[in-house]
């Protein structure tokens, strides 16, 4: 059992947000010192999903998963040294404010920068980030990462760490409104640095996945 969490943050002495990834550090062999996706053994009386949360919340101290989901099996015979293992993986993904105290051994990484990795954990990554991007065009699973509460800039910003690709927040204000995703609060936020008029304040309509046009693709910009 292997989760691949994501969360947009933005690394200490950085001002662009960043998709990243949960890792903890091997600190012994096989492969000590490369970097590994949180997870264990299925427990006797858990489902997968459970077992899933539990892991996340022991081994990493990390109770705040606002979604999980199935994502794939890896079952390659030669995927870790010794007896053969096969891994059932998870997305799961964290809001961006999301406070949580993490072990020592444990670190957000950027997925388009990270370390070196055990196994195939770097393909489970990999898999997991299309997954995402591509439920960004069709569901609202967006929700699973901004605040309660966001300005238009800052859900594009976090559809710009997601996808890679710029995100006009006034198209996406516009395409979200109409399927009924996100909804004004009728309040607004703290201004930046350079001042101007407050930005108007929104929310998800749910905190669960829905599909809200399953033929949708977003698509970079021309």
């Amino acid at each position: 059992m292997l989760s691949a969490v994501f969360a947009v943050r933005t690394p200490l002495e950085q001002c662009t947000p960043h998709l990243s990834v949960l890792l903890w550090q091997r600190a012994r062999d096989p492969q000590q010192g490369t970097w590994s996706l949180p997870g264990g053994v299925l427990g006797a009386d858990e489902d997968l999903t459970a077992s899933a949360r539990r892991q996340l919340a022991e081994k990493v101290d990390l109770r705040e998963v606002a979604h999980i989901e199935q994502l794939s099996v890896f079952s390659a015979p030669d995927r870790v040294p010794g007896p053969r293992v096969i891994a059932s993986t998870y997305l799961g993904l964290v809001r961006s404010d999301s406070t949580a105290n993490l072990p020592d051994d444990t670190r957000w990484h950027p997925v388009d920068d990270l370390p070196d990795m055990s196994f195939d954990h770097r393909a489970i990554v990999t898999q997991a980030r299309s997954r995402l991007a591509a439920k960004l065009s069709y569901t609202n699973i967006a929700f699973a990462l901004a605040p309660r509460e966001f300005s238009m800039s800052t859900l594009s910003d976090i559809y710009c760490a997601a996808l890679g690709y710029p995100v006009d927040a006034t198209n996406l204000l516009r395409i979200l409104s109409r399927r009924g995703v996100v909804g004004a609060t009728g309040t607004t936020g703290r201004t930046g640095r350079s001042g101007g008029r407050p930005p108007a304040l929104y929310r998800f309509a749910e905190n669960g996945l829905r599909v809200t046009d399953e033929f949708a693709t977003l698509r970079p910009p021309a």
